[in-house]
């Protein structure tokens, strides 16, 4: 835990905060690497041990990186191990401290504000060594201390940088390659002697006017000029990955500029990879919408959360009788498109005797109940009408894990295209038989087609016993989505039978014993009232807080225990002797547990006990 370090706002790893010191600095943040060398700065690097000018003490309000052994990158591990046990023993400070971690260094000291990665410019085309030493340092330290990637960050792998989940970086990467003739964009470096005209509108670039004329300055003061240059744009970069943090698009930009550099791309497949460390971070909703233009976005925390959930949380309607498999639609929800209408219109009559499942890239399988839930009705992707043979084998694996956990006496499969050659192979990996109702040649909305779909379900029906109606399809949608979102058997648990479910095309309320006890949020989840929290499982989706009323937002100091299966954006029930509230997380549980500083949860409503 740090006292000097707090984080604000958080999308995936990549966060927003403050280190307060003399002067507060905002991250993620650009540190001068001037101020550095002539330890000017809030930050102090007390050198190198192999230095004799070792600073031995400084500030107290400024932060002190420890004194440390400049190693090369493949030094020998023996070294590696016997610096870090030695480099700053003897340096003890009761203000903000900084450790110098070597990316082959196995142990990694605790109790520090801020970590810096050794060596790091080395890393620069490095993928699977940047993100294992990145990924290694935030997993091993406490939630709530910085991380600083010094010498290594460029206007082209700035956003893929904080995405990883580095705070602060400097402008030395901008500034040696000015000196070097390089000149720096988002998409990447050019040689000065290979451009035509500036493709930027800096200070610099409009008063030189043209790359002739800054060729033709002496060497001193094109370098200047092109580290200048380079520093704008990094800022530049720096401004506009704020944003998209703070409206939580960061992924979907780093899907975009990742592209410019083949291990940049590398990273972030490397990233996707390791879904515990994302998912982690990741809030499990967004006010946003999803946008999956390319292969990466199927590996997107929020795509594989919620395929995972589909299969380990929702339960389909028992007895299984027959399942009607459709495609998806451009609108969202998918019942309340043309296409979908009309596939309602064709089933009219017996839908309370069949379960629905849609089909749609890149999230997998969507039941017809978890329709409204995010992402499922806040996604968009490109349509081409063809579909990828990664954009196949995904959906085809989501179906497949959902028919081997759910067993239909019969299968309608209304689909055709991409969504067809789904159904057939999955129909012939598990050896089960699949009706399929589009005629031949035409569309799944020709008439013939729905007429076809409407006669494969009667027929389907009326071969199987019979069922008793579901009086209340809205109970059974509501109770989904409870299970979808806290966990299998919390739906019967926080619902009862006699419940009354009120709905309109703005969402649903719940009422029991006299009493509302959930309602739906913007995201199509539940919100809870203090009556429905009293009904919930007593050990899922709880945070424990010390001995006090709270009066507003739950501080992470006040947090004695939370489950670490909360996530950001996670409705959360809060306890403690004196106190029974409902909120919305801010962080993750492990964050509230080890972090000092920060809201860990927006109290909506608390009653005292």
């Amino acid at each position: 835990m740090t006292r000097y370090f707090e984080v604000m706002q958080r999308d995936c790893a990549a966060r927003i905060g403050r280190l307060m010191l003399d002067l507060r600095i905002a991250t993620p943040a650009i540190l001068n690497s001037e101020l550095l060398r002539r330890r000017k700065g809030s930050i102090i690097d007390c050198g190198s041990v192999w230095d004799d000018h070792v600073i031995e003490s400084a500030d107290p309000d400024r932060l002190l990186i420890l004194p440390h052994r400049s190693l090369p990158l493949y030094a020998p591990q023996e070294l590696i191990d016997r610096s870090f046990n030695r480099s700053s023993e003897p340096f003890r400070r009761d203000g903000a401290t900084g450790e110098v971690i070597h990316p082959m260094q196995t142990d990694v000291p605790e109790g520090r504000d801020l970590y810096v990665i050794g060596a790091a410019a080395l890393l620069e085309n490095r993928a699977r060594l940047l993100t294992g030493t990145v990924l290694k340092l935030k997993n091993s330290t406490s939630p709530d201390t910085a991380l600083y990637a010094p010498a290594l960050a460029t206007p082209e792998n700035l956003a893929v940088l904080i995405y990883l989940g580095v705070d602060l970086v400097d402008d030395t990467a901008a500034i040696i390659k000015g000196y070097q003739d390089l000149y720096l964009t988002r998409e990447g470096e050019k040689s000065i002697d290979r451009l035509h005209e500036f493709p930027c509108a800096c200070e610099i670039c409009t008063k030189i006017e043209t790359p002739e004329r800054l060729q033709s300055l002496p060497a001193t003061d094109r370098a200047r000029l092109l580290a200048r240059h380079n520093i704008i744009k990094l800022d530049e970069e720096l401004r506009l990955v704020r944003e998209c943090i703070r409206d939580g698009s960061l992924r979907c930009y780093v899907e975009k500029q990742c592209r410019s550099r083949p291990y940049l791309t590398a990273v972030l497949r490397l990233l996707d990879q390791e879904h515990t460390y994302l998912e982690e971070r990741t809030p499990t909703v967004r006010k946003g919408t999803l946008i999956a233009n390319t292969a990466e976005s199927q590996r997107r925390v929020e795509v594989t959360r919620f395929a995972e959930r589909v299969i380990s949380r929702f339960a389909p309607p028992d007895p299984l009788g027959t399942l009607v498999i459709l495609p998806c639609s451009a609108r969202k929800p998918y019942s309340r498109s043309r296409s979908h209408a009309k596939f309602i219109d064709a089933l009219s009559g017996y839908r309370q005797r069949i379960h629905e499942i849609i089909l749609t890239s890149p999230l997998g399988v969507v039941p017809r109940e978890l329709e409204t839930v995010y992402p499922a009705a806040h996604y968009d992707i490109a349509v081409t009408g063809q579909w990828s043979l990664d954009e196949t084998a995904w959906v085809a694996s989501c179906l497949r894990a959902y028919l081997e956990k759910h067993t239909y006496r019969k299968i309608v499969a209304h689909v055709s295209g991409g969504f067809a050659e789904v159904c057939r192979t999955v129909e012939h990996d598990l050896g089960i038989e699949i009706t399929y109702s589009t005629i031949e040649g035409e569309g799944p909305l020709s008439g013939d087609s729905l007429a076809s779909l409407r006669e494969s379900v009667v027929r389907s029906v009326s071969s199987q016993p019979p069922q008793p109606r579901s009086k209340k399809p809205a109970l059974r949608t509501v109770r989904a989505i409870a299970d979808y979102q806290f966990g299998q058997g919390a739906g019967v648990r926080l619902i009862p039978d006699h419940a009354q479910i009120k709905s309109s095309r703005s969402g649903f309320w719940v009422f029991a014993d006299g009493a509302r006890i959930a309602s739906s949020s913007g995201y199509g989840t539940i919100t809870l009232t203090l009556a429905g929290a009293a009904r919930m499982p007593p050990d899922i989706y709880r945070v424990e807080i010390d001995d006090f009323l709270p009066k507003g937002s739950i501080l992470a100091p006040g947090v004695i225990d939370a489950d670490p299966q909360i996530r950001q954006m996670d409705e959360v029930i809060v306890e403690g002797k004196m106190a029974l509230g409902v909120g919305r997380a801010r962080m993750s549980g492990r964050e509230m547990v080890g972090s000092s500083r920060g809201v860990a949860v927006d109290l909506r409503a608390v009653e005292e006990l």
